[in-house]
């Protein structure tokens, strides 16, 4: 591959979609600018009261035109989670998706990734960080528009001798009209909404074209916002499949100094103590420098601590999993990762038991959006005479999966004085560096 290709974007799924076109756009040969309405009309869409199989509206110049899409939903199954108008580069694709408009966004994957790094992470953060996320953020985009050809199935539910448990995992679902979506089921992008800097430019640019790679292959490469300070490896939160490069590691110089957190005991004091890791920070500087505004509502993450009473917590599990489990007596580990993360968890009810997994699906259940990871121990207090608690705590540790690049222990490293390289071979072990285009 010696030229960058393109990527085609998700941005949004309505019964109508409202945008604007800054400049002249073409579409079925005609010129076209300004305020635009469009609706879906059977399996048409529907612009001006005529309806199309789809729409393509192509820039006149790729430079100056811009198109902005109104009340873009962001943050899905986030505790942020909102609308907002937002703006981009490239062409505008429109079609008919489950009976409702699909807006795609088509352009160069460098151009994409202008965005992406200034929306996933804050574009005021340091140029090594920035670089290191380029060529994460390409690596795994490449390695997703290849799993699309290949047609590889993204979600699961694993085999289990018992009728009582229910373990299914969740990975980025290829889609089917476009090669990934917006949002953070993929990776944020936000078009030319979040300001992009000349720090954001030079980490493009300096990476141009470069990706990770092992044994010659593209890496899968997963970021999370906090490790909580060891990484978890993928096979405990996706399919049962094993990267080397992938695989349980300490966020410190000291990489191969950490318990054996898959054991209860190790995992519970790793938990509910603070150990030294990169990600382990409160400094401001460096948060803000990952965090964009809407996540920096969210003040703990390296160790953190959700409280529920007991009516709280057996309505919330009842309508997030959809299995009635009456009053709770007890949520159960049942397996750690790596990270001390759970991808088994027992939910022990008055009316059923029942062991849920893999570690998203836990984060559902507990949690009204999605719990900041499965890396928790369970406190019960008020225990009444029958044996059920009154309140649960739960006390944790990270932010996300904690698979490959820690983002915040990436934006220590950073302000550390550590090169892009260095960050990137710290998370994904063994990997190589390589110029793809």
């Amino acid at each position: 591959m010696n030229t960058q290709p393109t990527v085609r974007v998700g941005i949004m799924n309505e019964a109508s979609v409202d945008f604007v076109l800054n400049g002249n756009y073409k579409v079925n040969g005609m010129d076209c600018t300004g305020e635009q309405s469009v609706s879906c009309n059977g399996c048409k869409v529907s612009w001006n009261g005529i309806g199309y199989e789809e729409l393509l509206f192509e820039p006149g110049d790729c430079d100056a035109c811009s198109f902005t899409l109104k009340n873009v939903t962001i943050g899905v199954s986030f505790h942020w989670k909102r609308q907002e108008d937002q703006t981009f580069k490239g062409s505008l694709k429109l079609i008919v998706e489950d009976d409702k408009v699909t807006a795609i966004n088509i352009l160069p994957v460098e151009d994409y990734l202008l965005s992406v790094i200034s929306s996933e992470m804050s574009a005021k953060a340091s140029l090594e960080l920035l670089k290191a996320h380029a060529v994460i953020s390409r690596s795994w985009l490449l390695a997703q528009i290849h799993k699309d050809t290949l047609n590889d199935a993204t979600e699961g539910h694993e085999h289990s001798s018992s009728p009582d448990e229910d373990i299914k995992w969740w990975d980025r679902d290829d889609h089917v009209n476009f090669d990934v979506c917006a949002d953070d089921h993929c990776q944020r992008y936000q078009g030319i909404t979040r300001a992009s800097t000349e720090t954001v430019l030079q980490a493009i640019k300096a990476t141009w074209g470069q990706v990770l790679t092992y044994g010659g292959d593209l890496c899968d490469a997963r970021f999370s916002k906090s490790c909580g300070g060891v990484y978890e490896e993928f096979e405990n939160c996706w399919e049962h499949k094993h990267h080397p490069y992938l695989v349980a590691r300490r966020d410190t110089d000291d990489e191969m100094n950490f318990p054996d957190l898959t054991r209860e005991d190790n995992a519970a004091e790793w938990i509910l103590s603070a150990p030294e890791a990169f990600c382990n920070t409160r400094d401001p500087e460096i948060l803000s420098q990952v965090l964009n505004d809407y996540d920096q509502e969210t003040k703990d993450f390296y160790r953190w601590k959700v409280e529920y009473t007991q009516e709280q917590i057996a309505d919330l599990i009842r309508r997030r999993t959809g299995v009635d489990y009456g009053r709770i007596r007890n949520l159960e580990p049942v397996a750690r990762g790596t990270s001390g993360r759970l991808y088994k968890l027992k939910i022990v009810g008055e009316k059923q038991t029942r062991t849920i997994g893999k570690e998203l699906a836990i984060r559902y259940a507990l949690s009204e959006s999605c719990l900041y990871s499965s890396a928790f121990v369970v406190e019960k207090h008020d225990i009444d005479g029958d044996g059920y608690p009154g309140k649960f705590v739960l006390r944790g540790a990270g932010w996300g999966h904690g698979v490959g690049l820690c983002q915040i222990g990436a934006a220590v490293m950073g302000a550390k004085g550590y090169g892009y390289k260095d960050i990137l071979l710290h998370y994904f072990i063994g990997a190589s560096i390589e110029q793809q285009y």
